[in-house]
């Protein structure tokens, strides 16, 4: 029986500890997904001198249910859907429609809230250390690996403190995909489970621990 994490920070700490190979590694960027993969990913980052920075996606929860996911949505038009799912409810195509309208706007003004006008980063023949706190279904992180794949990146790592042993499973067997992890239970009990302190991460601490990792000169100081 494995012992739960204290919180997100101190799960990313034993998370860089297995990323040891990436410190100080130019090309290699780490992408959080918000708001609970930041605070994992803030100390990855910090560990292994890393440019950190978000990989926003948005959960597509089913009308009326709305933490049951369908599936999920990341920049770049990128859609995944939990097939088996949408087969069970006989969602119409105009209720998904909705849906996927209303998150890509929500989805658009997180990305720009949590950048403050910095670019996006650019992927193209970098490695891509994608973080969150953990994998229940993988549909969000199904999403943010489609999307990064658009830009062309060198490799992906999938890194999370702690996911359902088949999920993680299914992204090792992509060939541009390793997944680190390093608590695989089964079952799995939901995430939250694994952390004694799981609260919620808030969109100001999101860009606080981002603009903390921030290059000097692009804080306004001078370099």
């Amino acid at each position: 029986m494995h012992h739960r994490f204290t919180n997100r920070r101190e799960a990313g700490r034993s998370l860089a500890a297995k990323l040891e190979g990436f410190r100080n590694k130019s090309g290699a960027v780490v992408l959080a997904l918000p708001r609970g993969g930041v605070p994992v990913a803030y100390e990855i980052a910090k560990a292994l001198n890393l440019p950190l920075d978000v990989q926003v996606v948005r959960k597509l929860g089913v009308p009326g249910q709305r933490e049951l996911a369908f599936g999920a949505i990341a920049p770049g038009g990128v859609a995944v859907y939990n097939e088996r799912l949408l087969e069970q409810l006989n969602l119409g195509d105009e209720a998904i429609g909705r849906v996927r309208d209303e998150e890509s706007a929500e989805l658009a003004r997180r990305e720009s809230e949590y950048r403050r006008g910095r670019e996006a980063p650019d992927l193209k023949g970098r490695t891509v250390i994608l973080v969150d706190d953990g994998l229940a279904t993988g549909a969000t992180m199904r999403a943010a690996v489609e999307s990064v794949r658009k830009k062309s990146p060198a490799g992906i790592i999938v890194a999370v403190p702690v996911a359902a042993p088949d999920i993680c499973s299914a992204f090792d067997i992509q060939p541009d995909v390793t997944c680190v992890c390093l608590v695989m239970p089964e079952p799995l009990y939901g995430v939250g489970w694994w952390y004694e302190d799981f609260e919620q991460t808030t969109d100001e601490k999101v860009r606080e621990l981002l603009d903390a990792l921030q290059p000097a000169a692009a804080n306004g100081k001078a370099a």
